[in-house]
């Protein structure tokens, strides 16, 4: 049978590590304090504060005493949702103002658009929040590749090591799991994915991949979309 979605993670699959790690992760950490400050009383933000008051157990009363927790997490680069929610409010205003554009390795456009026209259902799945997802390929290098995606999933499905977040994909793409394809460059993931019953393929981009058991490809034009 051949497949009918494409699910594919970001960084490190469709796109640069690096891009996130060296430019969106820095603009965010050095726009926090003053983006705190001013939108502290916006209810989108008040939302993800009380979230992230909830996941450390810390009142959080005060735009200092969030911008500390949340440089903390960036530190550590925790795949929280209230610092990702808050990362990509931030970034929006960078890519409006055209701070930067997302980084798209070059295959990646032109084969998402030929499975897009051949009716594979796209989708994307990442540890930045849909919005976040959203401005990644709205603003990217080749364009706004938005139109080509039918839906997107974050760290609010669950955790993406987790088998019973790609079930839940899944169920909610309305495809059985056998006829979907989940991408990414992190093993430990598609071992999820697999568990869940979806098939799988490790985009292995410079070569050095630890080992695996999973279907292993450089870019995108050497994935086959077969079950």
């Amino acid at each position: 049978m051949s497949i009918r979605a494409v699910v594919t993670d970001i960084e490190g699959t469709t796109s640069s590590i690096s891009f996130v790690k060296e430019v969106l992760f820095p603009y965010a950490a050095q726009a926090l304090p003053d983006f705190l400050a001013r939108h502290w009383q916006d209810e989108a933000v008040q939302v993800q504060i009380r979230a992230l008051a909830a996941e450390t157990g810390v009142p959080v009363a005060d735009a200092t005493t969030a911008n500390e927790l949340l440089q903390q997490w960036i530190r550590e680069d925790r795949k929280a949702t209230p610092l990702k929610a808050l990362q990509g409010m931030i970034w929006k205003r960078g890519y409006e103002d055209g701070a930067y554009r997302a980084h798209m390795y070059p295959e990646v456009a032109d084969q998402l658009r030929r499975w897009h026209d051949a009716g594979i259902a796209l989708y994307v799945y990442s540890s930045g929040s849909v919005a976040a997802q959203k401005l990644f390929f709205g603003y990217s290098e080749m364009g706004d590749l938005t139109p080509l995606f039918t839906g997107y999933f974050d760290t609010t499905t669950g955790p993406k090591q987790s088998a019973d977040s790609y079930r839940k994909i899944a169920e909610e793409i309305g495809i059985p799991a056998e006829l979907i394809l989940f991408l990414s460059d992190i093993s430990a993931e598609l071992d999820a994915a697999r568990e869940a019953g979806l098939h799988t393929t490790l985009l292995d981009r410079d070569g050095s991949a630890p080992p695996c058991d999973h279907p292993r490809v450089n870019d995108f034009t050497a994935i086959r979309l077969l079950g």
